[in-house]
């Protein structure tokens, strides 16, 4: 992967913060680019880029984990889905087929521990490269 951009984000994070989501999210197709906290067995909103700019829907603020597809991304490393509606394995999941295309992975505190996920989703079905 090309340093250039990890280091044109660690400079805007430096600078600007929150501000660097957009960053990230401008290269992706998906609308939302988060950042969640977990504590207290639920994902809290840190940081949310919606890149249509409205306000952040409620149910996006504070997420149970068991109802997160943030929970398979703790458990597995990474999680990815171009399209909740068709994942069998999300049969009976909350957010299946309302958040359709989603990728995240966990993230960490300065010494070692979880911290929570940061991730990109869209109520839209996206492909996913690589």
């Amino acid at each position: 992967m090309n340093s250039q951009p990890l280091q044109e984000y660690r400079l805007l994070l430096e600078a600007q913060g929150p501000a660097g989501l957009a960053f990230l999210n401008a290269r992706v197709p998906h609308r939302y680019t988060g950042i969640f906290r977990l504590r207290d067995g639920a994902l809290h909103s840190v940081f949310l880029h919606d890149k249509q700019g409205e306000i952040i829907p409620e149910f996006l603020q504070v997420v149970p984990l068991v109802d997160s597809f943030c929970h398979l991304t703790i458990r597995d490393g990474v999680f990815r889905t171009q399209n909740s509606a068709l994942e069998r394995d999300l049969d009976g999941h909350k957010y299946q087929g309302v958040l359709r295309s989603y990728i995240g992975l966990p993230l960490l505190d300065s010494e070692g521990r979880l911290y929570g996920t940061m991730c990109h989703f869209d109520e839209q079905a996206l492909p996913l490269g690589d």
